[in-house]
């Protein structure tokens, strides 16, 4: 015999003594007991635990969908705009500059390379998110970088660096 067994035997005698010295209704009674922590832990266990989980689900998939959502409306106006004809460089160039006039004397354009970038100070939030709208679909350009601050004002300022892409083509 193991030596766990060894300990463990005397134990089970005497378990074994005092349940045959009890009577039916204390048996009962007992086996009733040990049911019932069985159950408990059973549900404590078992149950619980997939019952908050299937009660989390409904808010889960409904952030789910939302994300689905919005990453479908994404990919539409993605589609969307690939299906535009490409704008040459000059009309780009042009776009361009007239979405930055529209910002006034605070905002200039720089050409760096292939990139062209935009430097803005004193800028409205409304203002700047025209103007990237203006620029992604009369110029197809791409924003690559933006590093911008509110001031003090509740002005921006920053800059943001586009592609326009070669010969129009994103």
């Amino acid at each position: 015999m193991s030596p766990l067994s060894e300990r463990v035997q005397p134990l089970r005698q005497a378990w074994q003594t005092q349940w045959a010295g009890m009577s039916v209704g204390e048996r009962r009674l007992l086996t009733a007991a040990a049911w019932l922590a069985a159950l408990t832990l059973l549900v404590m266990l078992g149950v619980r635990p997939a019952w908050r989980t299937l009660q989390s689900v409904p808010t889960q998939m409904q952030a789910v969908e939302t994300e689905l959502a919005f990453m479908r409306q994404q990919a539409d106006e993605a589609q969307k705009l690939r299906q535009h004809p490409p704008v040459p460089p000059v009309q780009a160039e042009a776009s361009l500059q007239a979405a930055t006039a529209r910002l006034g004397a605070s905002a200039n354009l720089s050409r760096q390379g292939d990139r062209i970038v935009l430097n803005f100070q004193g800028v409205s939030g409304e203002a700047l998110a025209t103007w990237l709208e203006e620029v992604r679909v009369g110029a197809r350009a791409r924003p690559l970088e933006a590093a911008w601050q509110l001031g003090a004002e509740g002005a921006y300022q920053g800059t943001v660096t586009l592609s326009l892409g070669v010969g129009g083509a994103q």
